[in-house]
């Protein structure tokens, strides 16, 4: 290992203060790693910076490496193009890739002659122009249709060779006679006039419909100057068209002329990379595509790999890309910007939001495929958020209930992988505790639950929830103390007002983002605790107004005051009825001492 060490370090030594790519290999020769620097001797030692702080992975890669090698070019766009070529011919271990995206359609112009025009889902490397990928569908097949209205390309999959047409080998088919094409097959439409169709074709798909419209118009007025009005009507038809099609376009603009848009969105497994194109001020295209991380890259790292490996699909020849922040890239040419407000910050938005929106799209998918999978990943990130060890499958949440210390109860509700157990669910009338004080309270009922499952043998949650503050926390504290348990249950408290977590010991309390799923599970288990606590204590204080109000009248029982209940519905439909009526209910004695304690009630 010593030797091997030396050997790259004599290796890092050597390597120039140039632009190029490296190559790490490990013992078998094989490339497990490859990157591009504008520094190569700077960027390759600080793998070897024993100062610098490396992730596990990163650590990981660096002991499999063997052996070093380098590729000088002349500046860092070369650099970006060779690392993406090396990464698809060797596909290293430890390189973030783009997850593949043959589900998208592009269009293609096929390298012959009188070249075809149609959507494909697999790219053949034959020389044909492919432009896309489209994320949509319907925008692919509009444009395409649009196409076909203006100009009358064949369809056809004949071999139109010269020889072939001056040999007379083919016969023109209905699409010549309905007006779809014009007969290059019988040598009635010249290479020339059909190739300037084709780059007006291009023109269109790159969403530079404004220089297409231009020739359009300008070739309307030279017929209509010659009189040849039939002629100039169908080019104003053509104008029409293009101007229906450009003004459903996504118009942010006209000042953004040709710029490249690129967003990113991340979690711990993926990063989702939203690219837009934007020609005279409209989105022409836009789609989004899922980047495996590796070596827990950072968004700047799959940003500035993405933006490469895009533009060089997509064929772009933007001059301009605007980012959500800077990147270590440089590309001779290009002008990257930043924008912080104005037309651009609004492209930007508009990117972001369909990053997050693709990913989300990505996870519900996978959730229908694995309904498990959601609960799992909230969990996890769960325990991340809260500093735990184990993952909580299993969480339970308590909350006190009073009215003026009157019929205290407690509520518990247990949640399983972030459902909640019902069975689970259990009720507590506060026993040992005098007058309204939740501390003692929440103090009791966590000693019960805990010591009777500990007797029981069953299994114990891996996260306690507390409905309050550091009061109610430390009072449940003391009882898993008491019973032995403190260090081994994770327990927290969330405060309503702004929803703080207390941790145990901690003065200060600890926020959670508001729109994070940690919060949300955290806010749901408080939520149910308190709907099944009041629950409970509803029911309670409605037999205490049994008690109070008719059980308080001589000779008149629970039994006999639930009777009277069930026959008049209230106690004041008992107030209301005839003596007759209470008669029938309770007999004769017991319906006068019900007439007169509400009588001396009405005086008094």
């Amino acid at each position: 290992m010593s030797s091997s060490l030396e050997k790259l370090q004599l290796i890092v030594k050597s390597l120039p203060s140039e632009p190029g790519v490296y190559q790490y290999l490990d013992d078998n020769g094989r490339i497990i790693y490859v990157g591009k620097a504008k520094d190569l001797k700077k960027r390759v030692s600080s793998y070897f910076n024993r100062d610098a702080s490396h992730s596990g992975k990163l650590l990981m890669l660096v002991k499999r490496i063997e052996d070093i090698r380098v590729i000088v070019v002349k500046n860092e766009l070369e650099a970006l193009l060779l690392e993406n070529s090396l990464i698809k011919e060797h596909q290293p271990k430890y390189n973030i890739n783009l997850k593949d995206d043959k589900t998208y359609p592009w269009i293609c112009i096929k390298k012959e002659r009188f070249p075809r025009i149609f959507p494909t889902r697999n790219m053949i490397r034959d020389g044909s122009q492919y432009f896309g990928p489209y994320a949509s569908v319907k925008l692919m097949y509009n444009l395409l249709d649009l196409i076909k209205r203006l100009y009358p390309l064949r369809t056809c999959s004949l071999n139109l060779s010269e020889q072939a047409i001056s040999d007379r080998k083919y016969k023109i088919c209905l699409e010549y006679h309905i007006g779809n094409c014009k007969g290059p097959c019988e040598d009635l439409q010249s290479e020339a006039e059909y190739d300037e169709m084709i780059q007006m074709v291009k023109s269109i798909i790159r969403g530079q419909t404004r220089q297409v419209a231009a020739t359009i118009h300008s070739m309307m007025m030279q017929h209509a100057d010659k009189f040849e009005f039939e002629q100039a009507q169908l080019l104003k038809d053509k104008l029409l068209m293009l101007e229906q099609y450009q003004s459903k376009s996504t118009v942010v603009n006209t000042s953004v002329s040709n710029a490249d848009v690129f967003t990113v969105v991340s979690d711990e497994k993926s990063g989702f990379v939203n690219y837009m194109k934007v020609v005279d001020g409209a989105v022409i295209q836009a789609y989004t595509v899922e980047v495996r991380k590796k070596l827990d890259e950072s968004d700047e790292q799959i940003l500035a790999f993405s933006i490469g490996e895009i533009r060089i699909r997509i064929q772009s020849d933007s001059r301009e890309i605007i980012l959500p922040f800077d990147i270590d890239l440089e590309i001779p040419g290009i002008v990257f910007t930043v924008p912080q407000k104005g037309d651009k910050k609004q492209l930007l938005d508009m990117s972001m939001n369909n990053a997050r929106y693709y990913r989300l799209e990505q996870m519900k998918k996978a959730e229908l495929v694995d309904p498990e999978r959601r609960g799992k990943r909230v969990l996890e990130q769960l325990m991340k958020d809260l500093r735990m060890k184990v993952l909580p499958e299993r969480i339970e949440c308590f909350d006190n209930s009073n009215l003026g210390g009157d019929h205290a109860v407690a509520a518990m509700v247990s949640f399983k992988n972030c459902k909640p157990d019902k069975k689970e669910y259990r009720h507590y009338n506060i026993k040992t505790v005098q007058g309204p004080d939740d501390f003692a309270s929440m103090e009791e009922v966590i000693y019960r639950r805990y010591k009777r499952l500990t007797e029981e043998g069953k299994h114990l949650p891996q996260l306690i929830v507390v409905d309050g503050g550091k009061g109610q926390l430390s009072s449940a504290v003391k009882s898993l103390e008491k019973l032995g348990l403190r260090g081994k249950i994770t327990i927290i408290g969330i405060a309503k007002k702004l929803e703080e977590i207390y941790y145990p010991g901690d003065s200060l309390p600890m926020y959670l983002d508001k729109k994070s799923e940690s919060l949300k599970i955290i806010q749901h288990l408080r939520d149910e605790a308190h709907r099944f606590g009041i629950t409970h204590h509803r029911k309670k204080r409605e037999k205490g107004t049994i008690k109070t109000e008719l059980t308080d009248i001589a000779s008149i029982g629970e039994a006999t005051a639930n009777l009277l209940l069930k026959k008049f519905r209230s106690v004041n439909g008992i107030k209301m009825a005839s003596a007759e009526e209470l008669e029938q209910v309770v007999g004769k004695s017991r319906s006068r001492a019900i007439i007169d304690y509400f009588e001396k009630q009405q005086k008094s």
